[in-house]
């Protein structure tokens, strides 16, 4: 007990805020890691990922916007539904970019 005490006053505030910061750094790519490798998608009861909204739309034209049936891809066994045949194009050259970071919880 007396130890750890003499340790922790040997430590200066910015070695702290270090040791904090790769802390939580190795915390966040803990997180990352899992949710990446999982693969899931936040969907609908019907499989619709992010409830059918136009994901690239986002990035385009900065507002969601509803996709439609007829311009759909299927990624990590969920429905993407897009509002144009161009934007669906987009989501599957490139889905990592378009695609809801931690599959959209």
């Amino acid at each position: 007990m007396v130890r750890s005490t003499l340790l922790l006053k040997r430590i200066s505030p910015l070695q702290l805020g270090m040791i904090s910061g790769l802390l939580l750094a190795i915390l966040w790519i803990a997180i990352d890691s899992r949710a990446e490798a999982s693969g899931e998608i936040n969907t609908t009861a019907n499989n619709i990922a992010i409830e059918g909204y136009d994901s690239v739309a986002y990035f385009t034209q900065r507002r969601a916007i509803r996709g439609s049936k007829e311009f759909s891809h299927r990624w990590k066994n969920a429905l993407w539904q897009f509002a144009s045949a161009k934007h669906r194009d987009m989501f599957a050259n490139n889905p990592k970019k378009f695609a809801p970071q931690y599959g959209g919880y």
